[in-house]
This record gives structure tokens, sequence and C-alpha cells, in this order.
């Protein structure tokens, strides 16, 4: 039976690579679908964890790894491994792993590159390997295609795709089966073969003339709210000079029905996306002889918010006769975003080692992050969450929203810290009743 046949009849197995915030919910996806799905990771406490049934990813729902461990309504099965020799076992590979940034702002594509070669050790003919990970265009192509043609194997033999994961943690209004994917082949067969293939798990499928159409894609989706995002932020630096309320600004112009979407201000970049992206697009175009001005502009925007939230919370504590060396400052959210657990490249470990460095001492609350795990760009940052009350509240100089959080009381807050610096316009409502808030 060759490979589309399988995929046809769901008697295709399934190995997805990289067991975090893409490929969990992914592998969830085709197990849904009707297919058996083996997930790999080289973490064994993942691997621990997710064969007792148990989701560390908790903004997924319990239930999103126990429900896999009994047979499902087609028989098919789950099984999670740390044993990368056994990627063989699966017809379609889909590779979910990081593309972080080098100490140089360079693509690292290590990650990407060390899988490729554990692909390599058990490719096959008539396997199915695809790119999730966001990366420049040509990597597909350029980068793994080599390395799985040492094997003797030439493409043709074998079939490599990319499609660009869009998951955006804690969103309830798309999730992982409902957001349309991109799917580009290095040929029309690897193309309709991953099409067909995630046509079952995922409800839009839109096919692309080529791998390198769909990186672009993706990494021009990353760019776009990069460069929005850093142009709110320095409008947000501006009107606060100005004495003007950026929110109110933002919903005003919000009221015209086209021609305008509207990106809010915070201290900073954070997620896996977002800050990382536009740089891989940076690095590529310099190997064509271009530049990329204003996406590197936009870059620097955005990196320096943390500065100018420090500066603002200096200033404020300065109002109120307390110098920030000496000062007890708790963090409200270390989560980058609202109502999840993931704190990947968040502005708020940039905040705590800033406001450290100048003499401050720094807790934090997070309700979705009991404690902190070693990063790879703030190593030293080893917290746990603590208890938020009157007296805790009471008993900082200053209380730093770097989260807007749903679960959080702002008005208990409001009622009980000596001053609050507000970084999401989470405290807009209160600030006529309270005059210890301040913008940054």
């Amino acid at each position: 039976m060759n490979l589309n046949d399988a995929i046809t009849q769901k008697s295709a197995r399934i190995g997805i690579v990289g067991l975090g915030y893409v490929g969990l919910p992914l592998l969830r996806a085709f197990y849904d679908a009707g297919f058996s799905v083996l997930g790999f990771d080289v973490d064994p406490a993942k691997i621990e964890m997710l064969n007792r049934g148990e989701n560390y990813l908790k903004h997924l729902g319990e239930n999103l790894v126990s429900d896999m461990l009994t047979a499902g309504s087609n028989g098919q099965t789950f099984d999670s491994t740390a044993d990368m020799s056994r990627m063989g076992e699966a017809d379609a590979l889909l590779l979910c792993v990081p593309t972080p940034l080098g100490k140089h702002m360079d693509p690292d594509l290590s990650y990407v590159e060390d899988t490729t070669r554990l692909v390599a050790k058990t490719l096959r003919p008539d396997q199915l390997i695809v790119l999730e990970s966001t990366t420049y265009p040509g990597t597909t192509r350029d980068v793994m295609l080599p390395i799985l043609e040492e094997t003797g194997l030439k493409h043709g033999e074998f079939y490599l795709a990319y499609s660009p994961e869009r998951e955006d943690p804690g969103r309830k209004s798309h999730n992982t089966q409902t957001i349309p994917k991109l799917v580009g082949g290095l040929d029309k067969e690897s193309t309709d073969l991953a099409v067909e293939l995630y046509k079952y798990a995922i409800s839009d499928i839109i096919p692309v003339s080529s791998a390198e159409v769909a990186e672009s894609a993706k990494i021009l989706e990353n760019v776009y709210r990069s460069v929005n995002i850093a142009l709110v932020n320095e409008m947000k630096i501006i009107l606060t000079a100005m004495d003007i309320d950026v929110w109110e600004v933002i919903d005003a112009a919000a009221t015209k029905p086209f021609g305008f979407q509207a990106f809010y201000p915070g201290p900073g970049l954070g997620g896996h996306c977002i800050p990382i992206d536009p740089f891989y697009l940076t690095w590529k175009a310099k190997e064509v002889g271009k530049t990329t001005r204003f996406i590197e502009l936009a870059g620097q925007v955005n990196h320096e918010m943390p500065s100018f939230v420090v500066q603002r919370t200096m200033l404020a504590l300065n109002d109120h006769g307390k110098a920030l060396k000496t000062s007890k400052i708790l963090i409200l959210g270390l989560a980058y975003k609202p109502d999840v657990d993931d704190v990947r490249e968040s502005p708020s470990f940039e905040l705590i080692e800033q406001l450290e460095d100048l003499g401050a001492t720094v807790d934090y609350n997070d309700p979705h992050v009991p404690a902190t795990h070693k990063m790879r760009h703030y190593p030293n940052v080893n917290k746990q969450s603590v208890e938020l009350s009157a007296e805790s509240l009471a008993g900082y100089d200053a209380i730093l929203i770097a989260t807007n959080h749903a679960a959080y009381d702002y008005e208990f807050v409001a009622k009980n810290a000596k001053l609050i610096i507000d970084t999401r316009g989470a405290m807009r409502q209160f600030t006529d009743k309270y005059d210890n808030i301040v913008s940054a």
C-alpha cells in the first residue's frame, strides 16, 4: 500500500517531533481525525507525563492526553517516546522543533538540522517529512533536503514539504483544527501528499506553489505583527510624554470601519515567534544583498520597551519619595500573554533583570506560572510566585502589571497597592477613582 492510500484509509501512522505548544495539540488533532500517532520529544520528563496521561500544557485542558490512552473509535493509538530511532515507524513525520536566534541575532537552525539528521537515520522510501517550525525562505530545500539525500535516497523516493504552525496559545476563537493551514512542498507530489494528510485533521488547507512561498508567508505574518506593535509602542512613548491615554487613542481610531487594525502596546515582545522570526528574514536578506531597515527599526523599538517601563517605574517611585534602589517591586504576570503558562521570550524576565541590576528587590505573581524554570537568556532568575493578599500588596513599593491575566482582581490591587505601574492598560477603568496608577 502506498502512502497516499494509507493516508486515505487512515492506516498511516503520524509522527510528531517536538511535543510543545505546537506539537502536542497537533498530535491530538491527528488522533481525533482517526490516525495512530507517535510523539517524539527529547525531554524524558515530558514523555513520562504523557504516557501517564498527564498534560503539561494546562491551557489545552486536563483531558488532552488522558483521552488518548484508550484506543479511539477508528482503533487509533497514541504513544510517545524519547527514542528517536523509532522515527522509522512513522509514515509521516511532522517536525515542530525550536528555531531560536543565536547570540548575534542570527538564525539558530541547530534543532532543525539535528532533527533532520535523526530523521535521515531511519528515512525510508514513500515517507513524508514536513517542517512546521518558523524559518527563513529556503530552509526546507537548502538545509533539510541535502541532509536527507545523504542517505542515498533522492527526493521523489521520499517527500518533503513545509507547513508553518500558526498556534496562538490561549486563543479561544481558533484552535489547531480551525486555523487555516498553508502547505508547500518541494514538488507537486509532496504538496499533494501533505494536503491529503492535513485535510483530515484541519478544516481549511491552502496549498501554495512551493515550500519557499509557505516559509515566506509565515515570516510575513510575524513581521506584520512586529512592525505594527512597534508602531503602537512608539505611539505610547510619545503620547505618554504628552499626557494622552494611548489606549483611548487606539480605541478611538478603531472606530474607523476600514483602513485601520488595532494593535496594542506593552512592556516588550514575548512568545517564540514575534521577537525572533523577523530577524530570520533580516539574515536571509543580507545573503541576497538586501537590507531590512524597517524591520530592524521595529525590532529596536520593541527591544527597548522594557527600558522605557523601568524608567517610568523609577520616575513614579521618585514622585512617591522612594528611590528605585532598595525598593520592593512585585511584577504581576510572568507569562508573555494573558491566561496561559507560556513564558517564552516574556519581557517580564528582562524587567526583573533590569530592576534587580538597579538595586530593586523583585518578586512576581502569576496564577499560571507557579515557579520559574531555567531560561536560556536569564539563567539566574529563580523565583516562585508569591501569594496575593491585601497585606502582601501593601508590602511592596510598586506593583508592576506586565501581563493582564483575567484572573486578577484589578480593583483589589488598586485598593491595596501603594503604587501601580500599568503597562497593559489593565487599570484604565480605575484611574479616575484611584490616584496611585501610572501608565508605562
